[in-house]
């Protein structure tokens, strides 16, 4: 048994600093990973696939230069040299991931499969490896998520992708099947028919089903006009084709394709520290916390995807800040983005949920075809949308899908998160010319929701 201070099972993106802040302070801590370093980002998360992304935004400016003024000859696309890209770089930032974590006083590193074992109030709480035991009086988690796998009829029969798996292909696919309209679908949707395959993103539940509407419509236009075949029935099975799998839908029809992505949403990673831990869990099987990270058994805390209350880097990130200044995730506003060329950046309300919310609303809108620097630019495709309280001034959410609208959605969370009412922002002085010079615009523009 090898006793220590605090015990941080996971290092994805809150476990590392936490770990290093702790052994800091002066405490023993030992760092677990099941895995590799750098949790679902690094490995097969936000980073590759910004990178994979990268090269299938040169090949489409690369097709398009002719509008520029700009001769090209045929555009084709090296996938192999695109995946040794995206690996090299990764391997880096992981690589100073492990030299950083290695560097840390009184912060041992360890690696293999554990298990929690909780104990009673008083008495230290036990992780177990294969080969040994540590004990601790605190207890880390930063588990992660995964890829969710549904079940299937006939999945068992085929083979089937994760973006695990889609990350380590050396060859283009022929024709890739996407199952899931989702954020994750739809970007390796638009980049793989970049890239040059075929590709049909089956979407019973919709394009971007979370979005407005119109929004959706406007997602899935993009993709059309770019090759990508959206199918709108929902999967009833898969079997094995001659071409490598055939998927028929609801609707009787069938696509064959020579690889299958399942994009289908995420689940916990509870299930992988055994059956022993104790904590409270909500109907999805994420580690139920209080406003402090703190889950149902004392001395064990629980952060990033594990904890239900943000399935992203960045509120995994947060998490580790807010634990150790000592910060509530209560009141937390997020933003977020689907990464397609161009973006979807969201925050708070979308307008459907703001009809819903019985609140007097504003709203400025305009489409990007509108906005000067997009004009310019040539990238016209999309909206910006911003919703407001009209009796209280605060805003309620934005939708910017286009050009920088990853960036633009923080603009307006920043602002929500510190009770800025919007004719602060309506009478601020942009930059000219940018995409975000229309926010004051759009506020200035706001009617009621009709």
């Amino acid at each position: 048994m090898t006793s220590y201070d605090a015990i941080v099972v996971g290092a994805g993106q809150a476990g590392p600093g936490v770990a290093a802040a702790l052994a800091k302070e002066g405490k023993q801590v030992a760092l677990i990973e099941l895995d590799r370093v750098g949790g679902t980002c690094i490995n097969h998360g936000c980073r590759p696939t910004k990178a994979l992304r990268a090269s299938g935004v040169v090949a489409h400016q690369a097709r398009r230069a002719e509008e520029y003024g700009v001769r090209t000859g045929e555009v084709t696309v090296d996938f192999g040299k695109a995946m040794d890209r995206v690996h090299t770089l990764i391997d880096g930032m992981r690589q100073s991931l492990v030299d950083w974590l290695g560097s840390v006083e009184n912060l041992d590193v360890l690696y293999g499969a554990a298990t929690l074992e909780t104990t009673p109030t008083g008495e230290p709480h036990r992780v177990h490896l294969a080969d040994q035991t540590l004990e601790a009086e605190a207890i880390y988690l930063d588990l992660g998520a995964r890829a969710l796998v549904p079940p299937i009829d006939g999945l068992d029969a085929v083979e089937y992708m994760t973006e695990v798996e889609l990350l380590q292909l050396k060859e283009l696919p022929e024709h890739l099947v996407v199952v899931g309209g989702s954020y994750i679908g739809l970007e390796f949707g638009q980049m793989f028919r970049r890239f040059g395959s075929e590709v049909t993103v089956i979407a019973g539940g919709g394009i971007a089903p979370r979005e407005d509407p119109d929004v959706s419509d406007a997602i899935a236009a993009m993709l059309t006009d770019e090759g990508v075949t959206i199918a709108r029935s929902r999967l009833q099975k898969v079997a094995p084709h001659a071409s490598g799998v055939e998927a028929t839908l609801a609707d009787g029809s069938t696509v064959a394709g020579s690889n299958l992505l399942l994009a289908t949403g995420r689940r916990s990673n509870i299930d992988l520290i055994g059956d022993k831990h104790g904590l409270e869990l909500d109907k999805r099987g994420y580690v139920v916390i209080d406003s402090r990270f703190q889950t149902s058994v004392p001395g064990v805390w629980a952060l990033g995807d594990i904890n239900g209350h943000g399935a992203f880097t960045h509120t995994a990130y947060q998490d580790s800040q807010m634990l150790l200044d000592g910060r509530t995730v209560d009141g937390r506003i997020t933003a977020y983005a689907m990464f397609t060329d161009p973006p979807l950046g969201r925050v708070g309300m979308t307008e459907r949920e703001a009809r819903e919310s019985g609140r007097k609303v504003l709203k400025g809108e305009t489409p990007m075809s509108s906005v000067s620097r997009a004009v310019l630019d040539g990238e016209t495709v999309g909206l910006m949308r911003i919703l407001v309280d009209a009796d209280s001034e605060e805003f309620l959410g934005a939708t910017f899908f286009g050009m920088h609208g990853d960036d633009l959605a923080q603009l307006i969370g920043m602002a929500m998160q510190n009770n800025v009412p919007y004719p602060g922002v309506r009478d601020a002085l942009p930059i000219h010319p940018t995409v975000a010079e229309f926010i004051p615009s759009l506020v200035k523009s706001l009617q009621p929701l009709s």
